[in-house]
């Protein structure tokens, strides 16, 4: 007569027992009780080959190199080149006297250096430290470095968040060589030389910059206020990186109560400042601004709520509630601990 038992820890038998495998059927054995012994069940289990993540891992970056990285530094080009005048662009004309653009230039308060800085290094900074705070071990997973795991996780945050600032960038550049709206200190920048000679309110379509103060790229740059890229860049990663504090960092148990709102203030500052800072520089109108405020304001809903799901896809988890986090380990073990080895006894 042939029994089956599930065995959780371990129980005793005659010795000398036998444990062979059974024909067929993965994760059975026959067990032969013709002598006392103390056999432990809990080392048996299903040998299953492991999964192949290390050639999953280098599919990936070979896909990442051969197909990602050469769109990226397609799109960077096309931007450079747009950026610095070396692809044609159209050109609109001006109204003679014309008082909107007529201030003198008197620099950025805030420059387009420091906004690709904070734009491009300081989310990633923010991402792996939160999510190095976040990271915790438990008995039930393997020991990895703590700095590793995290960074891997913000890689994976930073990367939805890059394309979202490429796709934002390379709109921008586009929309302001198509439209080619003369700055606030157009006449200062460019000095055309046919404003010499319009009279009243005359509109001139055509004509050549001849100013001898400032370089070629502000000379080129003079025609490119519309949209605000400035305010564009500000409010998508300044709103990103609140709307990611909001789902990954905010909770008001065990952790300061005002450190994460600090930081998100610090955020929506940002993203009303710089574009505030344009319009007090002359550097761009007011239309310009709120045009470059709902760009930055579509790109990043649309980064957040598609790319990244809101941060709660598998990989990112969503932690703001601890007590969520914990009952999904759990039961993550209730279904390793379910799959237990059947052990036939004869």
């Amino acid at each position: 007569m042939v029994r089956t038992y599930r065995v959780v820890s371990c129980f005793k038998m005659p010795k000398r027992s036998k444990v062979v495998p059974a024909p067929t059927g993965e994760g059975v054995f026959t067990i032969d009780l013709s002598s006392t012994s103390t056999l432990d069940i809990a080392t048996v289990s299903e040998q299953r080959p492991p999964p192949p993540e290390e050639m999953q891992t280098r599919r990936s970056i070979l896909w990442h190199l051969l197909i990602d990285l050469p769109i990226i530094l397609l799109v960077a080009a096309l931007c450079i080149l747009l950026e610095v005048g070396a692809l044609p662009s159209r050109q609109s004309g001006f109204r003679c006297n014309d008082p909107a653009l007529s201030f003198p230039h008197s620099g950025d308060t805030i420059s387009i250096s420091l906004v690709a800085v904070i734009t491009v290094f300081v989310p990633y900074v923010i991402i792996w430290g939160v999510e190095a705070l976040l990271y915790r071990d438990d008995e039930y997973s393997m020991k990895k470095s703590k700095l590793l795991a995290s960074a891997r996780t913000a890689g994976f945050i930073y990367r939805d968040y890059i394309y979202g600032a490429v796709v934002n960038l390379t709109v921008l550049e586009v929309v302001k060589c198509v439209v080619g709206s003369p700055r606030p200190t157009f006449f200062d920048l460019c000095e055309p030389d046919k404003a010499r000679t319009c009279n009243g309110s005359e509109y001139v379509s055509s004509y050549q910059c001849t100013s001898t103060k400032y370089s070629r790229y502000l000379q080129i740059d003079s025609i490119r206020s519309f949209p605000s890229a400035h305010t564009s860049l500000s409010v998508y990663s300044g709103l990103f990186l609140a709307w990611y504090l909001q789902r990954r960092a905010f909770s008001w148990h065990n952790r300061s109560a005002l450190l994460v709102p600090l930081l998100q203030l610090l955020c929506a500052l940002y993203a009303v400042l710089c574009p505030l800072t344009r319009v007090t520089d002359r550097r761009h109108h007011w239309w310009d601004v709120l045009a470059g405020a709902v760009m930055g304001l579509f790109t990043v809903v649309y980064t957040v709520v598609v790319l990244c799901k809101n941060f709660s896809q598998p990989s990112v988890v969503s932690t703001s509630d601890i007590s969520s986090s914990d009952g999904n380990n759990h039961q993550s073990v209730r279904r390793l601990l379910s799959r237990e080895a059947r052990v036939v006894v004869s």
